[in-house]
């Protein structure tokens, strides 16, 4: 398993708890951005930069990543590709990316940015509170519990 973060708009609070998740469980963590990053110098964490523009980071994560990886991504169709290829993924609140809900959820967002554009709804979703960075915690401690179970050190 690699861990795959979306991290150009992946709070710096989940940034952490990944990062020490990633050295208490020993699984390589990719964080993938188009402006500079700064990570913990560990030989388990990377920071690879791409280009600027819409997507790049996304596809650059959905190229790479592969069956069993874990991403980590606020990004709604990013989350669908993923799953596509056999990854799994968690947003920055806990939500996860299955095959049972990544259609359902791409269908929500695109029903929502479609309500938006003809003005019969405003706004996006609210912004990251403390009990959003618990639940993401929580999920991703359990993901990485479920994973070493079957993957002992």
């Amino acid at each position: 398993m690699i861990i795959w973060v979306d991290a150009d708009a992946c709070p710096i609070e989940i940034r952490g708890i990944i990062e020490a998740a990633a050295i208490r469980c020993r699984i390589p963590v990719n964080f993938v951005a188009n402006g500079y990053l700064r990570v913990t110098e560990d030989e388990l964490i990377k920071f690879i930069p791409v280009k600027a523009g819409p997507d790049v980071a996304d596809d650059y994560i959905a190229d790479n990543c592969n069956k069993g990886d874990l991403v980590i991504t606020n990004d709604v169709p990013l989350g669908a590709r993923i799953v596509e290829k056999g990854a799994t993924g968690i947003d920055p609140r806990g939500g996860e990316f299955t095959e049972e809900n990544a259609q359902q959820r791409l269908d929500s967002r695109n029903f929502m940015e479609e309500m938006r554009i003809m003005g019969l709804a405003e706004g996006g979703p609210s912004s990251h509170k403390a009990t959003d960075t618990r639940e993401f915690a929580n999920v991703l401690d359990r993901r990485l519990t479920r994973y070493r179970k079957f993957n002992p050190l």
